[in-house]
């Protein structure tokens, strides 16, 4: 799944973001709505990461959802949680 995609599905996925950094408020997530470049400012904002270590972050998550979505339908990713319950 590219960057687009994942743009495209943000609603669905915001589950998975928020559990991979909790620190992201929903008021933060409505700001970044699938945009990297305010996932980036995001992540420096709130975890202190230089832009360099922002990217690996959100690199590395996307390659780590690519990995766990290989055959993956699109039914199944609308089953992630909206929100974590906690």
């Amino acid at each position: 799944m590219n960057w687009q995609e994942i743009e495209g599905q943000w609603d669905q996925l915001k589950g998975r973001i928020r559990t991979k950094w909790g620190k992201l408020t929903d008021d933060d997530l409505s700001v970044i709505h699938g945009k990297y470049e305010e996932l980036l400012g995001k992540l420096k904002e709130r975890y202190g990461y230089a832009k360099e270590r922002a990217e690996q972050e959100v690199d590395e998550f996307t390659r780590s959802f690519k990995k766990s979505s290989k055959g993956t339908k699109k039914q199944d990713l609308e089953s992630f949680p909206s929100e974590l319950d906690l």
